[in-house]
């Protein structure tokens, strides 16, 4: 493992988790990533963790059991994973996501099969997905580079210059390069990014109207006493963690009930091995009420079919069209890179960002405005000429992006 790796690793262990001594850490990855992950325990380990469990999944050997299981199987939830789920979250928990997707690998599955795993976990799960999106606990959401991940971004590039080129790309947008402080870097970010939330949160709009020349012209309702965040932020715990590595966004909670009007996507969305493409959603009274997708319209409706609230949103981010990964060019077809390169929404489930929303049930959340579903699913329709206009509860309107980029003053 080279300096670079151990650079990344630390930045993930030290600012991505902050892992404090006596805490147990759990990651999440793939197998082929074994040797970075040992790195990522050695680095949890120095900061005194108590304990670093590590799960290893294979998204090559997921696809062979929607190919071959029948949706009784998939569907059953063993009592046994539930109650480790419960034991985890029980315990002083830093949860490490190493995201490394495979884009369309899931392309000839039974989107059906992969929808009603999906509920039949999610409903299980309710209280694991209640951790990291109330932060109970400090959780992260990364990425390493894998041959099939690097081969859908670079086609034209063999094998390791793909993987290269890719991990190049991996470091950069996560500020980590030989010759810099990483830690540093992230301290000078967060600053940045603490400024941008805080003017969000002086002007307490109402809502927010974004337009552009793809036919976008949706307007978001804000939930009452909203909250922006992004960057670092404090766990239930009072620890400071970072839950994405990299982000460039600001982001609050939308009014479950009150979103209309039409939004295009901007950039593919992979999501669950399922590319989706050239789709727009139309929105009244916050609900989808017309939809189509010129790529992956059965998955797109299989998303939507999720559960009563996956044809609501639970969260609007804004992003600089005019910022370091959107200048990158690149499309990662990773929703962690992706929606960091471009104002998204997401489908489903809505972050309590609201004051003491992490200690509300999800009856009081909704009540509140906040959207409960068990999905939470981010896409793109960010553009270069988007523009945004805020109107705040007295009726002034405000114009906070213009030609792509944020003009908050």
């Amino acid at each position: 493992m080279n300096e670079l790796d151990k650079k990344y690793a630390n930045l993930l262990v030290s600012v991505g988790l902050n892992v404090q001594e006596g805490q147990t850490v759990l990651i999440n990855a793939a197998p082929e990533h074994y040797e970075f992950v040992t790195l990522i325990t050695e680095q949890a380990y120095g900061k005194k963790a108590k304990q670093v469990i590590v799960k290893f999944t294979s998204e090559a050997i997921t696809r062979l059991d929607y190919l071959n299981q029948d949706v009784g199987t998939l569907t059953d939830v063993k009592q046994w994973e539930i109650d480790e789920s419960l034991w985890q979250i029980e315990q002083d928990l830093c949860l490490l996501a190493l995201r490394s997707p495979n884009p369309g690998l899931m392309d000839d599955v039974d989107s059906s099969k992969v929808t009603e795993k999906m509920q039949a976990y999610g409903k299980a799960m309710t209280k694991r997905r209640d951790y990291t999106m109330s932060s109970k606990g400090q959780w992260l959401v990364a990425a390493y580079p894998s041959v099939s991940w690097a081969q859908a971004v670079f086609p034209k590039l063999d094998d390791e210059e793909a993987y290269d080129k890719l991990y190049q790309a991996i470091l950069k947008a996560s500020r980590v390069s030989e010759d810099n402080d990483p830690i540093k870097e992230w301290e000078n970010h967060n600053a940045m990014l603490k400024g941008q939330n805080d003017k969000l949160n002086e002007y307490d709009f109402e809502s927010l109207t974004f337009t552009n020349a793809m036919g976008t012209n949706i307007t978001v309702g804000l939930v009452k006493g909203h909250q922006w965040g992004g960057g670092a932020k404090p766990a239930l715990n009072g620890v400071n963690f970072n839950a994405n590595i990299p982000t460039e966004e600001s982001f609050t909670t939308p009014d479950r009930m009150n979103v209309n009007g039409i939004v295009y996507n901007s950039i593919a969305l992979n999501n669950n091995g399922r590319l989706i493409d050239k789709f727009w959603l139309k929105f009244e009274n916050g609900y989808v009420v017309d939809y189509d997708a010129e790529i992956g319209k059965e998955a797109l409706t299989k998303l939507l079919q999720t559960d009563d609230n996956s044809k609501r949103i639970g969260e609007i981010a804004l992003v600089s069209y005019d910022s370091p990964i959107s200048n990158m060019g690149i499309l990662f077809y990773n929703t962690l890179f992706d929606e960091n390169a471009s104002c998204h929404i997401a489908l489903g489930q809505g972050y309590p960002l609201i004051e003491k929303g992490g200690l509300m049930s999800s009856e009081e959340l909704l009540e509140r405005g906040i959207n409960q579903s068990i999905i939470h699913v981010d896409f793109m329709f960010g553009t270069q000429d988007m523009k945004i206009v805020g109107r705040k509860f007295d009726g002034t309107m405000i114009t906070i992006m213009e030609n792509g980029n944020l003009t908050l003053v």
